[in-house]
């Protein structure tokens, strides 16, 4: 079990690959420049050079930087090369890297995730990209039970440094089979790291520790999202996986989110607090490693804990935190833990469907005031 979360990352490589490369033994060095400051939040990183960015654009810069970096690093996936990427996330990189470092697939998951998790066992260090999560599903048996497990299994030999990215949950009216959150899926299994980011400063800095870390990564993006804007700094910056994050500080309850839900999170602290209501709103940023310290910390402040997800409700992220923060801040509790997820059932295409299943702003309100047990 010890070799399962090795938590080191590799110092710059500025030599070409050769083939006593792909048989040299990892280096355990950890050499990223990690955030400064107290806390992860934007707020505290100081920057002379902020500036406005797309979701896709924080992604491309950190595949880009990476790849200057480390000559092993390349991405592979279907569309990420002629077509600049089917999210217009690699715009731009088949003409700099070429194409032996940024791959186009044919429509064959389980076949080029394969050769990813092989590539990644002989000193490589693959991008994958899925066009969907709800498409990966057809390569689990090589995340599963080849990347997951191969660590564990070599005694600590043979590493699987490993990303697996793309888009995941629903991008609207995509109908039943396009619209699944995969967060819990995953981080139900020893040996990954599961990321789930909502802005584009924490999905550069997220994604350049992913690629650096020396164990397999799931990074989780979300198709709606490509085009959001944030501010990101021109500086070099890495955020360390498994550390969430306080978007929003507050004193009467904790509200808990992860990847675009975030945004219902943040819209319904923004209501709240116009009845003055002063919501402390987290981003996990990370599912597995859980970060459930800062959340109990918050708890232990506002003694009250929503959790809005995108999952379904059996299994789910908001379920193993609810038995966290039971278990070891069950006497800082004024009220039951509550959440809001997606609905138990398949989302179908009709608007009005889409718009049952999902978690809301209103709701999420409604969900607060109850744990506050305030009139309805």
């Amino acid at each position: 079990m010890y070799y399962l979360n090795r938590k080191a990352c590799e110092p710059p490589k500025q030599a070409a690959i050769n083939l006593s490369l792909l048989f040299s033994p990892l280096n355990n060095n950890f050499a990223p420049a990690f955030e400064k400051n107290k806390g992860n939040h934007l707020s505290n990183f100081k920057s002379n050079s902020m500036r406005q960015i797309a979701f896709r654009q924080a992604l491309r810069e950190a595949l880009q930087e990476e790849m200057r970096r480390d000559e092993r690093v390349f991405l592979m996936g279907e569309e990420v090369a002629e077509y600049n990427g089917a999210y217009k996330v690699s715009q731009g990189m088949l003409d700099e890297f070429g194409a032996k470092r940024v791959i186009d697939t044919p429509i064959a998951e389980l076949g080029f995730t394969a050769i990813g998790v092989g590539a990644a066992q002989n000193g490589l260090r693959p991008v994958l990209e899925f066009m969907t999560w709800n498409f990966a599903v057809l390569a689990l048996d090589q995340i599963l039970n080849t990347a997951s497990k191969m660590l564990a299994m070599s005694g600590g030999q043979v590493g699987c440094p490993i990303v697996f990215r793309g888009p995941n949950g629903s991008a609207g009216q995509l109908g039943a089979q396009h619209s699944t959150a995969f967060e819990s899926y995953y981080a139900n299994i020893p040996g990954l790291k599961v990321i789930s980011v909502s802005n584009p400063y924490d999905a550069k800095g997220l994604l350049k520790a992913a690629i650096r870390d020396n164990d397999p990564v799931v990074f989780m993006e979300s198709e709606q999202m490509y085009g959001d804007m944030g501010e990101v700094p021109e500086e070099e910056y890495i955020i360390p996986i498994g550390k969430a994050d306080i978007k929003r500080a507050g004193r009467d309850v904790t509200i808990v989110s992860f990847n675009k839900m975030m945004k219902v999170a943040l819209g319904a602290a923004e209501e709240l607090a116009k009845e003055g209501i002063e919501a402390e709103v987290i981003d996990l940023r990370t599912i597995r490693p859980l970060d459930w310290f800062t959340i109990l910390e918050s708890v232990k402040k506002t003694n009250r804990l929503v959790i809005v997800e995108e999952q379904w409700p059996f299994s789910s992220i908001s379920s193993e935190i609810s038995y966290r923060i039971q278990k070891e801040g069950f006497d800082y509790l004024d009220a039951p833990i509550r959440r809001i997820t997606a609905a138990d059932a398949p989302m179908h295409y009709a608007p009005n469907l889409v718009k049952a299943y999902l978690p809301d702003v209103e709701r999420t309100v409604k969900l607060v005031k109850e744990v506050m047990y305030m009139k309805k």
